[in-house]
């Protein structure tokens, strides 16, 4: 069976759970009711299960290609999905109104978004990428910009690419060695190479835009002389419509283990025009908010691949019949049982809807509080909103996508040997998703920066205010009989992921290496936290349905996979806080030339 969108699912999280309509006082919640948002839904569900999941398998057979004229082709289908993708407005639904948007909340676009990832994975990156370049435009561009490029962008008229990484530098980018030179006339010769960059060139839109961020003469070495340019392939003409050929190029496509559908470019800015976003040396900041998007997207694609590879598995499990049960035939008409009545089939089910779910639940809440950030009069609110986006990036990005690989890994596992063939989907999900824990910040750099930067930010306060919503939540609740075991788990969860940033508090600043060698642990205890919390929200909302006379199996089934969660995943959280604690000493003991 091709992948199903869970409608129904992002439905319990946006009507019952975050009840999205409590903000319709709110200008950038007034169009989202929920009449509005279900219809959303089913319509997104039927483009990307009808439209865009079927070119999955074709994208990833056939792949782009090079041309020696420096183009590029996407595979068969694309170029027709993504004019449907244009045509149905889907680019537009989080886009500012002033700009062609339909100025929805994120968290709504967010569906959209996982819905797409999941049906088509390779082919989602190309919008994307680069709804992240009109987010980068809109928070440090000049009026004209925005006029000239937003609309353009909004619609997904034209494309748009983050130039990062050069042969000698990724994640250091204080290295980077591509030169802007100001021309007098307010742009700049743009020169060097890229590379890894994703939807660099292609067949899809008229135009590409490509943000690049490179060192003007004389600027300061580090990352304190960075700054970022509109890098167009096209020059606009005096009528914004694509002009003269800029001098940048696709010198050609990695081979790449997954995403063969989308093009993986080697960028070559050979003097190209380009115009500064912000002020000179300060270009890290704006991108930034291209790459803090760009991370809570990988973090939904780690959730995207993993629902569509336990999809697979679950429909597997149920046809395919080898052995009987333990306890008795369950198939007794048939030559054997099917494999979903073995008990670590079903752990590996279990584990697969518990991540995937709870994960969902967890990028919702998050997104919510980033659009009441923005949204919101009320300070405190805005405030609360800032710290959490902040604090939780890290985490959504690295725990989500290793938690999602190992889904997929799981949903192989499922299909036996059949699963390592090509003649079944779970391949290419777990091909697919392997980069997510790699680009946009790989999950080690992500647990870096949670616990060199997000904890202490603002003296730690996103981090102790969280602590005193679980703390509330315990207090609210813990005479309820039902939820029991989600307020007492939670509790014990609680109090470990504060003991872990009590001893990193104490530990790390009297040696370093203790938080970095701690900070993988720690990340993944923090998650783990995270999504006993939003299993924890998920059962008293079930609960209060089911009292109310609700009859949706959806909520019974919420409170086995949530207590299913809270009794054999939610307990790696102690191996997690041993691990942290023994330090960086044993991990450091070997000289660097013994290994």
């Amino acid at each position: 069976m091709p992948y199903q969108p869970p409608v129904r699912d992002y439905a319990f999280l946006l009507r019952d759970l975050l009840e999205l309509e409590r903000y319709a006082n709110l200008p950038a919640f007034a169009d989202a009711s929920m009449d509005t948002v279900d219809q959303i839904l089913e319509e997104a569900g039927r483009f990307t299960g009808e439209v865009l999941a079927p070119l999955n398998s074709v994208g990833d057979k056939e792949g782009c290609h090079w041309q020696a004229d420096f183009t590029v082709t996407t595979p068969k289908g694309f170029k027709e999905a993504y004019a449907q993708l244009v045509e149905g407005g889907w680019p537009a639904l989080g886009a500012d109104p002033a700009y062609g948007g339909q100025g929805l909340p994120h968290v709504v676009n967010l569906a959209f978004s996982e819905m797409s990832s999941a049906a088509n994975m390779a082919f989602s990156m190309y919008p994307g990428l680069t709804h992240g370049a009109y987010s980068a435009i809109m928070a440090g561009g000049t009026q004209a910009q925005k006029d000239l490029y937003l609309p353009k962008l909004a619609s997904f008229q034209w494309g748009g690419t983050m130039n990062l990484t050069e042969p000698h530098c990724g994640t250091d980018l204080g290295l980077l060695r591509t030169k802007a030179v100001p021309q007098g006339d307010g742009t700049y010769r743009i020169s060097g190479q890229k590379i890894w960059i994703s939807g660099g060139e292609h067949d899809l839109t008229e135009n590409i835009v490509h943000l690049v961020l490179a060192r003007i003469e004389g600027a300061p070495q580090g990352t304190r002389g960075i700054s970022l340019f509109i890098v167009p392939k096209f020059i606009p003409d005096a009528q914004g419509h694509p002009g003269a050929r800029n001098s940048v190029k696709c010198l050609g496509l990695e081979e790449k283990m997954g995403i063969h559908g989308n093009a993986t470019c080697v960028i070559s800015h050979e003097e190209a025009t380009g115009w500064l976003i912000g002020e000179e040396n300060r270009g890290l900041s704006i991108m930034f908010v291209m790459m803090n998007e760009a991370r809570l997207g990988v973090g939904m694609q780690g959730v995207a691949q993993a629902e569509a590879a336990y999809q697979a598995a679950a429909t597997f499990a149920k046809e395919r019949l080898q052995g009987r049960s333990l306890t008795g035939p369950k198939n007794p008409d048939g030559p054997a049982d099917p494999i979903i009545v073995h008990p670590d089939i079903r752990r590996m089910l279990m584990d697969a809807r518990a991540i995937v779910e709870g994960g969902r639940a967890f990028l919702f809440w998050t997104a919510l509080h980033g659009d009441l950030a923005h949204a919101s009069p009320d300070e405190a609110v805005r405030q609360k909103g800032n710290d959490y986006m902040a604090l939780m990036t890290p985490v959504l990005k690295g725990f989500l996508t290793d938690r999602g690989f190992q889904v997929c890994s799981d949903a192989m596992q499922v299909h036996g040997g059949a699963g390592f063939t090509e003649h079944f989907p779970v391949s290419q999900y777990l091909r697919d998703c392997r980069i997510a824990l790699i680009y946009e910040g790989t999950n080690g750099i992500q647990a870096l920066d949670l616990v060199g930067r997000k904890l202490a930010a603002d003296g730690g306060r996103g981090v102790m205010s969280f602590f005193a919503e679980l703390d509330a939540f315990v207090e609210a609740n813990e005479a309820d009989t039902a939820l029991k075991p989600f307020t007492e788990g939670l509790a014990k969860g609680k109090a470990e992921l504060q003991e872990a940033t009590m001893w990193l508090m104490q530990n790390g600043l009297a040696n370093p290496d203790n938080a970095g060698a701690a900070s993988t642990d720690y990340l993944h205890l923090f998650g783990l936290v995270a999504l006993a919390y939003m299993w924890s929200l998920m059962a008293k909302t079930a609960l209060a349905k089911i009292a109310g006379g609700a009859t949706d199996p959806l909520y019974q089934e919420k409170l086995a996979v949530g207590r299913y969660y809270i009794a054999r995943v939610l307990p790696e959280t102690a191996g997690r806080l041993a691990k942290l604690k023994t330090g960086a000493e044993t991990l450091m003991a070997l000289p660097a030339e013994a290994f």
